[in-house]
């Protein structure tokens, strides 16, 4: 591939992973918006991911044979992560400040590179360690200035829901060939029927409904499709650069949607970790550019 081609892709990488992270970060102030418990709107938000990509599905046909009974089983623990973490997510969200969650939320790359070094031995570089570390602080600090707040649940499930999303990061990176669009159909199905028990879907207003089917049928599988799709044209870490997007912006819009304004102790959690996340992404892309010089 010749330089202004190579430059011409990149470009279109850019621009695609961009939209989508942008698109993203209106997640949480869509829950906020919903004003209804959080167990329905993860019914409606389950629901309405698995139709609108069960449709995408069918529409894009893409094939999957699996190559042995270990890859199906991989793609069913895949799906039942990610329908967890659609279900925690949310739950999160409406038990504690949306910068909290999202703050949390960002450390998930480096809880994947801890399982594939566990599980998969792959090697953790120096700089890896130390933004784990750099993270785990802030984090810490975001749970500081929780304390006597009321608000440590949502806190806690964050973690729940970060260690869930390297656990899913760690599967896919082993069986890479499982599709993604199918799995994100099956995983809202898995978060339906998870708040099923919980929820009382038939109870809501009307706004509320408008709200979840934003949600459900274009905010998040319009930013699903964006981020696969800018993989073919970036590397992988810095696609995971532009997710900072969403980590600066969505408390950002709930804090002009709702006047939920961020706690100080917040925000210095989010300097370290958006900072460690930063350095992290810049060092593997000066690694990175090298090799896709020679390609």
């Amino acid at each position: 591939m010749d330089l202004e081609n190579a430059t011409t892709v990149h470009r279109r990488g850019m621009l695609i992973a961009a939209a989508g992270a942008l698109v993203l970060s209106f997640d949480a102030v869509l829950v906020r918006l919903a004003a209804t418990d959080g167990w329905n709107v993860a019914f409606w938000r389950g629901w309405g991911i698995a139709a609108s990509m069960g449709l995408l599905a069918l529409l894009h046909r893409e094939p999957w044979r699996p190559a042995n009974r270990r890859e199906v089983f991989a793609a069913l623990a895949a799906a039942g992560l990610y329908g967890l973490n659609t279900a925690l997510f949310v739950l999160s969200v409406s038990l504690t400040r949306a910068a909290n969650t999202v703050v949390i939320l960002s450390c998930a790359p480096f809880f994947a590179a801890l399982f594939s070094w566990l599980f998969l031995g792959e090697r953790v570089r120096p700089r890896t360690l130390a933004a784990i570390v750099v993270s785990i602080a802030g984090v810490a600090i975001v749970f500081a200035g929780s304390v006597g707040g009321g608000t440590l649940l949502g806190d806690a499930l964050a973690i729940v829901l970060c260690v869930s999303l390297g656990g899913a990061f760690t599967v896919l990176r082993r069986f890479p060939s499982i599709p993604r669009i199918p799995l994100t159909c099956g995983s809202g199905m898995v978060a339906g029927v998870m708040a099923w028990p919980f929820a009382e879907p038939l109870t809501l207003s009307a706004v509320s409904y408008g709200w979840l089917a934003l949600m459900g049928l274009a905010q998040m599988p319009l930013a699903s499709v964006l981020l696969m799709t800018s993989t073919r044209y970036l590397p992988s870490p810095e696609v995971s650069l532009f997710l900072l997007i969403e980590t600066v912006l969505a408390p950002v819009w709930v804090w002009g949607a709702v006047g939920e304004e961020p706690p100080p102790l917040t925000l210095v959690g989010a300097v370290l970790v958006l900072g460690a996340i930063a350095v992290h992404s810049w060092l593997s892309l000066r690694r990175v550019a090298p090799l896709r010089a020679t390609t």
